[in-house]
């Protein structure tokens, strides 16, 4: 996948349902290359957001934009090219191939009635390779493991040549191995990442820079030593944690120490 990335600009998104804003005045610029984060706990507005930028919602005020092109000035097809959709791994399974998993990644690049060419094909192939599944491609796709499942899904965004990869927490209810090794799959991919991440301390790990969301509204944003702050997470999880550096690895690390007194008398 060999696309040049592209700039996500959102300016000012907000939706509502049943007369609450679910997110409220969203301004978040994603540079060309980076993989940014969103985080936040559960309502925050996370997966909501995510759905204004790949078209299943559209904004009630406000722009989401492609390398300057508003996403709901495209076509579906054309929006489709740019930008490639994982979301966490669910039980409604497809009764297909992993092959033919894949192969839906090229349907944006054809008509309706085009059959499968030898640079779908190549695409296809060079897809699973790349995530490491060339070996799986006629297994059942229900019958793989959730880690299996979302390398698929990769691959399957891979073929699509999108150049914007938005992923909804693609690790969720996958064991620690194989969360590492999507996200340090995605990090490798060379494009434009933006996933919201359930996880602080793979967000820290893997991220350029973080948007952190309460209440349907950006309450930091920055890189993740900026962002992952003990007052932050205290005012925004109810949570007092640790935060340092791995004597080790460097890494920024997470630890968290309970409830605030605060959260606990609020039960």
């Amino acid at each position: 996948m060999d696309a040049v990335p592209l700039k996500l600009y959102v300016e000012d998104v907000t939706w509502a349902a049943d007369g609450r804003r679910i997110v409220d005045s969203i301004l978040l610029d994603v540079a060309p290359g980076e993989f940014v984060g969103l985080i936040g706990p559960n309502g925050s507005g996370k997966s909501t957001l995510l759905r204004t930028i790949y078209r299943v919602l559209r904004p009630d005020a406000g722009r989401v934009s492609l390398d300057g092109e508003d996403v709901w000035a495209l076509g579906a097809r054309e929006a489709a090219r740019r930008t490639a959709v994982v979301a966490q791994e669910r039980g409604n399974d497809f009764d297909l191939t992993v092959h033919e998993v894949v192969m839906l990644g090229r349907h944006p690049h054809k008509g309706l009635l085009d059959r499968d060419g030898p640079a779908d094909l190549a695409l296809v192939e060079e897809a699973l390779e790349r995530v490491q599944m060339q070996a799986f491609a006629h297994r059942l796709f229900h019958t793989l493991s959730g880690g299996e499942k979302q390398r698929v899904l990769i691959a399957r965004a891979l073929a699509q040549q999108a150049r914007l990869l938005v992923l909804d927490e693609p690790t969720n209810h996958l064991d620690i191995r194989y969360q590492m090794e999507i996200l340090g799959l995605v990090r490798g991919l060379g494009v434009t990442v933006l996933a919201a991440l359930h996880d602080l301390n793979l967000a820290a790990r893997y991220c350029d820079r973080l948007y952190l969301l309460s209440g349907g509204t950006v309450v930091a944003s920055g890189p993740p030593e900026q962002v992952l702050t003990p007052g932050l997470i205290r005012a925004v999880y109810g949570v007092e944690a640790l935060v340092e550096r791995h004597p080790q690895s460097g890494l920024l690390q997470i630890v968290f120490l309970g409830p605030t007194t605060e959260s606990l008398a609020g039960q």
